[in-house]
């Protein structure tokens, strides 16, 4: 749920350390831009808060009591509720690919700095989805180097792609920016943000990240 401009980004954040709770509502708070809607301590509270307040944005923490955080992401994600930035202390384990694949706009790790952690919200209510092509690059490394996983989607659902949103889907998976992807195929950066907008639309995903997984179970 893309951000109106000219109004603050509105964030549920969803973590049950009440400590590490008050400082990233501390953080975010304190950011110009940005509102904090609301507080949840655990998966089944965020995704109540976030029927009854509809935010642009639930921070969620992967680890929470009564309802994980990939589970809370499947609900919010499904409902079409707001966006999901999941936080972490576990770098790429299986718990960040549960909540990748179930529509997170992306994740951060516990230890990220204020700035970037603003800078993240930022972008994923831009609607752009994806947090740093760095992230995705380690994203895509973890699967390269880790056990032979079996394709979870259909690939057939690539039929309904033309030949430059396959490219565009190759770039994803690489980890390209927008700039880097239109640098490589020799188009504007504004239609390649039209070709990601489509092949999101007709491969029914939420996000980059999503379509970077989607590409790298594939083997687009």
């Amino acid at each position: 749920m893309t951000a109106e401009a000219g109004r603050p980004i509105r964030v549920l954040v969803a973590e049950d350390q009440s400590a590490v709770r008050a400082g990233l509502v501390l953080i975010l708070g304190s950011a110009p831009g940005i509102e904090v809607a609301g507080e949840a301590s655990d998966g089944e509270q965020a995704v109540a808060l976030a029927r009854e307040l509809r935010p642009d944005l639930v921070l969620m923490d992967i680890q929470m009591p009564r309802l994980d955080g990939v589970s809370a992401t499947r609900q919010v994600v499904a409902e079409g509720l707001a966006d999901v930035l999941v936080l972490t202390t576990f770098d790429l384990d299986e718990y960040v690919f549960g909540a990748l694949r179930a529509g997170a706009s992306g994740f951060l790790l516990k230890n990220t700095e204020a700035r970037d952690l603003i800078e993240a919200v930022r972008t994923v209510a831009r609607g752009e989805g994806l947090i740093a092509p760095a992230v995705t690059r380690r994203l895509i490394a973890e699967f390269a180097s880790g056990p032979v996983r079996e394709p979870r989607a259909d690939p057939a659902v690539l039929d309904t792609l033309t030949r430059r949103e396959r490219e565009v889907l190759s770039c994803l998976g690489e980890g390209l920016s927008n700039a880097d992807i239109a640098t490589r195929l020799d188009m504007a950066e504004a239609t390649v943000k039209t070709h990601v907008s489509r092949l999101l639309g007709k491969l029914e995903l939420r996000s980059r990240v999503q379509a970077a997984v989607l590409a790298q179970e594939l083997g687009v």
